[in-house]
Order: structure tokens, then sequence, then C-alpha cells
């Protein structure tokens, strides 16, 4: 995992732990806490980069502590962590300044000499009155290619994503960018899982809000996916096959959802890379990354008593110039665009129902020192209903973490 990389690399200085073989694993982990003591400056943290639980368990303490900071210039559009949500707001309201640290994150990683691994990791970006409150992001176990647990969906991929400071990224970024529960096994650059699905919401006007009250997680998702690189190319592509069901006790009625996307990463020179992916899903719009309304739109529609599926598609493009010093400018546009048109047909939904996402994010991040980074960003935010009404915001964030 990256959060584990040059932990200990400051600058033009490394710091090996790669003494004798005859040195014990205490010894090795003193001298990691004592360099890091020394050059970090982290005294009363060095403890908690490794912890000593015995000859055969290695675990770590990893996470880091993140201020974000925006300001809106138009309705105010932030969400917990800061980020910028596609939900129009009071645009008679201008000029909204708020700052949190919900999305500081704090994670245990343990491996057994048998090569067993456990991950436990949490944030605190809960939403409405859980905002601030510790959540579960990841807990799971894996072994000789055997992952059990939550993680990241296997349906998603960060090849093609260009580096954002919002925390909830580029619309049409590959995949579903969220995680879920699932068994997965992974063998070289190819991965199958079974998960429990993400969103699978299913207009209906008689329903709560809009969405069926009737709908029934009838199967899990089936993936696969392969990722891999070659040369100066990082590329993914994946594929999923799931349903969509509702049941009122007395009708029920499914449709077979599915969704592939591609992604690729291409170094053009040593300090320019070009990097995209693109999206489309049938009945499977829970793995769209921010369409509908925000996140996800609805999945289906109820056309009396038959479950129709909502087709969408998106992609996102950006380019990543690493200015050298610890300094990089990213630059990245992504979107989303549902076809509603039907399920309007059917009285399910009417024309101001949100179908098109579209942000543009434009960053400068600096690195003074290893496990430090600030940042400030641009975001253009603008949604578009079936009706061709369009609601836009312009917002600037900053954002600092130190990691550990």
């Amino acid at each position: 995992m990256s959060q584990f990389r040059n932990y200990f690399e400051v600058g033009p200085t490394k710091i090996s732990v790669e003494t004798t073989k005859m040195q014990s694993n205490k010894l090795r982990m003193a001298i990691r806490s004592t360099a890091a003591v020394a050059i970090l400056g982290v005294a009363g943290h060095a403890h908690a980069l490794t912890l000593d639980v015995g000859d055969d368990v290695e675990a770590s303490l990893y996470g880091f502590a993140r201020l974000n900071m925006s300001y809106d210039f138009d309705g105010d559009r932030a969400v917990s962590t800061r980020a910028g949500s596609f939900t129009p707001a009071d645009e008679d309201v201008t000029g909204h300044f708020g700052a949190d640290a919900q999305q500081s994150r704090i994670g245990v990683k343990t491996t057994h000499s048998s090569g067993a691994s456990i991950t436990v990791e949490g944030d605190f970006r809960g939403t409405g009155n859980a905002a601030g409150s510790l959540r579960i992001r990841h807990a799971y176990g894996e072994y000789k290619g055997l992952m059990a647990g939550r993680n990241w969906s296997n349906y998603n991929s960060f090849v093609g994503n260009t580096a954002v400071l919002d925390f909830d990224g580029l619309a049409g970024t590959a995949g579903a960018q969220d995680r879920t529960e699932q068994v997965r096994y992974t063998t070289g650059a190819m991965s199958f899982s079974l998960e429990d699905p993400l969103s699978q919401s299913i207009l209906d006007t008689a329903g709560t809000d809009g969405v069926s009250d009737d709908s029934r997680t009838s199967m899990p998702v089936f993936t696969a996916r392969i990722e891999d690189s070659a040369d100066g190319l990082s590329y993914s592509a994946a594929a999923l096959v799931g349903q969509v069901t509702a049941d009122n006790g007395d009708d029920d009625d499914s449709v077979i959802s599915y969704g592939v996307f591609g992604a690729a990463k291409f170094a053009l020179t040593d300090m320019i890379s070009v990097q995209g992916a693109l999206n489309y899903s049938d009945g499977a719009t829970g793995y769209l990354w921010r369409s509908g309304s925000n996140y996800t739109g609805a999945s289906a529609y109820l056309d009396g008593d038959s479950v129709e599926s909502i087709e969408g598609y998106g992609g996102s493009v950006g380019m990543g110039f690493d200015m050298g010093g610890g300094r990089s400018v990213n630059v990245g546009y992504g979107m989303t665009k549902l076809d509603l048109d039907d399920a309007v047909d059917a009285g399910q939904t009417t024309t101001a129902a949100a179908e098109m996402n579209q942000n543009v994010m434009v960053n400068y991040m600096w690195t003074p020192v290893q496990n430090v980074m600030m940042g400030v960003e641009y975001a253009y935010l603008d949604q578009e209903t079936i009706a061709g009404d369009s609601t836009d915001a312009n917002r600037v964030m900053f954002a600092a973490q130190y990691n550990f």
C-alpha cells in the first residue's frame, strides 16, 4: 500500500533499515523509530509508526491529520471534508467559508509470519448528525490472493485519476470510487469479486422521495478487472454484472444490470503525464461515479410493474505536471450523463431531474518536507437538468495534510 512507501525518506536523505540478517526485528524497528524522531521531528508519534506485537507479527499504525478549508463564491456547495457538491444551492446567498478536519484518517495493518494480513482503517467523514464521527473505511483480511471484508470495490481503479484535493474528485472517474463488503480473488493482473451491491435505487413516484419502497437486493454483483503497466503506460479495465429487483410482495420484476470501464495513464515525459477513464452502465448507475444528484443516480425505473434499466455514461481526462522540488500542477475535467427520457415518459421523474454533471479542477500541490502536503485548488461545477436548465458554481479550496 502507498501509505507505507518512503515513510523515512526525506528529500535527498534515505534511511536504510536493511541491516544484516543477524539483527532482530525489534532492532530494525528501533532504528526506524529513532530515524523518524531525528529527521522528521515527530518524537511524540514515533512509537505509532511500528508496533511491537511479537516475533510472528509485524504491525504498523498509519494515517494522517488533514485540514480542509473552502470558499464558495456562489451557493454553499460544501459537504463534509469541504468537498464540492453538484446539488444546487441557494444562489441568492453567496460567499460561504468553512473548514473541517473530517478527512483525517487512521489505520492499522498487521502481517503474520504465515502470510495472512489484516487492515482496519477509519476516518471521520460521517454525514448529517454523524459528521465528525469515526467511520469504517476498510476492514479486511488477505491470504494468498484471497481477500474478504470491506475494501475498495473491485469495479474501481485509480490508474486514470488526476490528483485533486477535493475528496469526492472528478465526475466520471473509473468505476465506483467507493468501498463495499466483498470476497475477492487476485491472480497476477486479474481480480474477481462477489460484492454487496452499491446503490440500486429505482425511480417510482409512489415511493418515498420518488424512489421505490419495494426495491430488493436479490443477488451480489460479480466483477472482473485487469490492471497492469508496461513502460510508461498504466491501464485498467473492468466489467460487472448484477440485478436490480422490485418486489412488493404481490408483484416482482428484475432486470440484469451491467457496466464496463477503461482507464489509463501515460507518462509523456518525466515531468508530464496524461490520464483518463471512460465508463458505461446499464442498470448499474450506482457504479457511475458522481452521476444523478451528486454521487450516484437511479439505476432503474418502474413502468407499471416492470423494472426498466437506466443507461448512463461518463468520463474524465487530466494532465499532471511535476515541477520539481515536491511541487506539482494538475488539471482535470470530468462528466457523467444519464438517459432519463423513458423514465420521464413513464411518469416516474420530471424534466427537472439532474441529467448531466460536469466539473473542472485545477490545483497546485507542494510537499515542503516528506510526509507533509499543502495545496490550493479551484473548482467549477455545473449540473444540467433534462429540461436543459443549468446551475453552476465556483469555489476554491486549501488543504494541509500531515502523514504518519
